[in-house]
């Protein structure tokens, strides 16, 4: 290279031997780059940062049973990995309808899926709320689906990077929307909360056993000064279950931070209404023998999606529904530990 030739800038040096920090990660935000490295962090259990490994895919599959010619539906397309398995199989002749509310990952994952070959004509992307599946199905002319699939866990993408502020492992601003477009942040919405209001918030969303000393706790501490950030509030948790290092926290208390985050997530994006919504909605956007498969992560949605399938059924709706709940296998939770907490049921439109 001669001395008038510029060089590529370096990439930034980080600490340690590996990288930390979720920007620093720049092998794992290039999958199609690294290839051996991705493959090394997947084996060892692990989701490499900016990316997401579908759950319980094979088992959706077999409970779906897509089929050449088929009209799908992803109402969470997150970062495509199911969409792409149901594409394959309703290929040739049948087309794809993925919704996602989320602003900022949805481009990334349609343009993903576009160089990989799903054109216009085979997947019609939607930036929507699944609350709103009648109305997308609407203005692509569709009456019903034949199958149809709703993850409702978060993307990896979404909890890996500190910015969005859905993860407590690092300092972000404290803000759990979906799309951070509308709404208010978490840190707002706590500003106009009661103490009763939280605890109830944190029993309702989330099953919170310390919700009595939590909510007290989180109350003074906001209105001293503004939880702004994610380590604010996961700070505050700690010190009020009697920890003041992190050094000495236990999974116990770990559990409950997660727990806090997601009851503020739940209520900061209305998810139980827009879940409650697409229930009283999914039997009229599946055509007669259509089946659904809904994959949820904690009590509070499985509880919903249970009673309204169970509902459905007795009131003839349903044809049939999952008697009991699908769990991934031992195998999978062991690959990937993100898939421990998910459940599948399942329902066919009569």
């Amino acid at each position: 290279m001669s001395e008038s030739t510029p060089r590529p800038p370096r990439r930034p040096r980080y600490a340690g031997k590996n990288p930390r920090r979720f920007a620093e990660k720049y092998k794992e935000h290039q999958p199609g780059r690294y290839v051996e490295e991705v493959g090394k962090i997947i084996a060892s259990g692990k989701t490499p940062a900016g990316m997401h490994r579908p759950i319980m895919v094979q088992e959706i599959l077999e409970l779906l049973a897509p089929k050449p010619g088929d009209v799908a539906v992803d109402c969470t397309l997150g970062y495509g990995g199911h969409a792409t398995e149901l594409l394959q199989a309703i290929l040739p002749g049948g087309k794809l309808i993925a919704l996602d509310a989320d602003p900022i990952e949805m481009p990334r994952t349609v343009q993903r899926m576009r160089e990989a070959g799903f054109g216009e004509d085979v997947l019609k992307a939607h930036r929507s709320n699944f609350a709103g599946l009648r109305q997308v199905l609407a203005a692509e002319g569709v009456t019903g689906a034949d199958v149809l699939l709703a993850d409702l866990g978060l993307s990896s993408m979404q909890i890996d990077n500190p910015a969005r502020g859905f993860t407590f492992k690092e300092v972000g601003p404290l803000d759990l929307r979906i799309n951070p477009q509308r709404g208010q942040p978490a840190w707002e919405f706590l500003s106009k909360l009661t103490e009763p209001q939280i605890r109830d918030l944190l029993i309702e969303n989330a099953d919170e056993p310390y919700a009595a000393r939590l909510a007290p706790a989180i109350v003074t501490a906001h209105a001293r000064r503004p939880l702004r950030t994610t380590t604010d509030l996961a700070r505050t948790i700690r010190e009020a279950l009697g920890v003041t290092t992190r050094s000495k926290v236990t999974e116990e208390i770990t559990a409950s931070i997660r727990r806090v985050f997601q009851a503020l997530r739940i209520a900061v994006n209305d998810e139980f209404g827009a879940l409650d919504t697409f229930l009283a909605h999914l039997p009229a956007c599946l055509k007669p023998g259509g089946r659904a498969a809904i994959l949820t992560f904690h009590s509070g949605e499985d509880r919903r999606v249970k009673k309204a399938f169970q509902a459905g059924a007795r009131a003839g709706t349903y044809a049939r529904i999952a008697e009991e709940v699908v769990r991934p296998t031992p195998e999978e939770q062991r690959a990937n530990p993100r898939s421990t907490a998910a459940k599948l049921r399942w329902a066919v439109r009569a």
